[in-house]
């Protein structure tokens, strides 16, 4: 019988010819060890060097033990060494689940709300694995093949999927911003994107207008400031109406959408008169994006949200948006894309919230709240400073706001199927990209 030792963790040498990389996995183990406890030692030789165990080595370190167990390796062979250092690893590929079996596991620790993360298990794992379970529809199928992604209350713009579909968009449309160009000021936080301004993720457009809208139907964007959304509701088959208050911004976004045969339409207002644009109950889907307060400037103009103090900013976007609710058909929805703003004492405007409100007070119902994850970019530079000096945390997600006016049961009735998929036809034999 083998007898296990617990060792100090600095006696232990690692192998530096292992072939198997498992940096990726180090947090992972880790958090598993947390919960569960060292329960597999390290195998290792007598003077230190490590047979089998250095990812659980790596996560011990990780984790800052002292002591863990391990079990001697001193009667193998320098040959039956180096084969059992492979052969651990392939052997553990060779295996194959029961499927079943292991959805009913799954399903009974799920049951008892353990977080199956800590089993090594990610969201797309078990997303594809209960990928052919029937949907309460009856639709049978992937969530990325039926949805594009999982309909879940979360988007992470930096899973692979997501960039290339940006990327595939970004180049279609031609959108960089140009039009805004040098609008922010140097130590702004957008300002390192697009020639110094930001631009609606295109794939979270698709997103909302396949979940949302309707092939056939019409769209109203109150706050059209640059092509992105036009461009793809237009390319998804609806009618794209929307406003937008320079006029440079708008010839541009409409001989990008002309020169695609799209049907869409920019008028050059304000959104205070949309009235003299839109009729009531014209629109199957309201979405914008609204000015975050005057966390980007976009222009001079006085009646520009962005320019205006923060009590006449919400005076006027509560006017706008509240407007939208007699544009919108009855058992429609309306998705508002926001963010929060501090003030210039440092603290949050409320602009969530207050959207929230103010929707709710034009007679709209709160549906659906969702967090879109954005990269980091330049945050690590950003984010020390600021939470030494004040305990402000770094924020890289912008609020996903759904509301529904009338039956959400009924407008799903209303708009169809959703049709969305984001795995490309190269995949399945063809060469194109799908759109939808």
């Amino acid at each position: 019988m083998l007898e296990m030792e617990n060792w100090s963790i600095e006696k232990f040498i690692d192998y530096d010819l292992n072939p198997r990389k498992n940096d990726h996995a180090v947090e992972a183990t880790a958090t598993a060890i947390k919960e569960f406890g060292f329960r597999v030692p390290i195998v290792a030789k007598s003077d230190g060097s490590v047979v089998d165990g250095h990812l659980r080595l790596k996560a011990a370190r990780r984790l800052g033990l002292t002591e863990i167990p391990v079990v001697l390796a001193d009667d193998m062979t320098d040959a039956q060494i180096s084969a059992f250092r492979l052969s651990v690893n392939k052997l553990a590929e060779l295996a194959d689940w029961d499927m079943g079996l292991l959805k009913d596991e799954l399903s009974a620790l799920d049951a008892l709300d353990f977080d199956l993360s800590l089993i090594g298990f990610d969201l797309g794992e078990l997303s594809d694995l209960f990928a052919e379970e029937q949907y309460p529809d009856g639709k049978p199928g992937s969530m990325a093949v039926n949805y594009g992604i999982p309909p879940f209350s979360v988007l992470d713009t930096r899973q692979g999927p997501w960039v290339r579909r940006k990327r595939e968009w970004r180049d279609l449309i031609g959108d960089a911003g140009e039009s805004r160009e040098n609008i922010l000021g140097s130590l702004h936080q957008l300002g390192d994107l697009n020639n110094g301004v930001s631009l609606l993720d295109p794939v979270l457009a698709e997103i909302i207008t396949s979940w949302f809208g309707t092939s056939g139907g019409v769209v109203v964007d109150p706050f059209a400031g640059d092509t992105v959304f036009g461009f793809v509701s237009g390319s998804l088959g609806m009618d794209f109406h929307g406003i937008e208050l320079r006029q440079e911004q708008v010839d541009l976004n409409q001989a990008r959408c002309d020169l695609a045969g799209l049907p869409c339409r920019y008028y050059c207002d304000t959104s205070e008169n949309i009235d003299a644009h839109i009729s009531d109950e014209m629109a199957d889907l309201i979405f914008s994006c609204p000015p975050y307060a005057d966390l980007e400037v976009y222009s001079e103009d006085p009646k520009d949200l962005s320019t205006m103090d923060h009590d006449s900013f919400f005076r006027v976007y509560t006017r706008i948006m509240q407007s939208t609710f007699a544009k919108l058909k009855n058992n429609r929805f309306a998705v508002v894309v926001m963010g929060e703003v501090r003030g210039k004492k440092g603290a949050y405007l409320g602009t969530i919230p207050k959207t929230i409100q103010l929707m709710e007070d034009a007679g709209f119902q709160y549906w659906n709240e969702m967090v879109l994850i954005n990269s980091a970019g330049t945050l690590p530079l950003r984010a020390g400073r600021s939470m030494t000096a004040s305990r402000k945390v770094g924020k890289m997600h912008q609020n996903i706001l759904v509301f529904v006016k009338g039956s959400a049961k009924q407008a799903s009735k209303d708009l169809g199927t959703i049709a969305l998929s984001f795995e490309s036809e190269d995949a399945q034999g063809g060469e194109d990209e799908n759109f939808g």
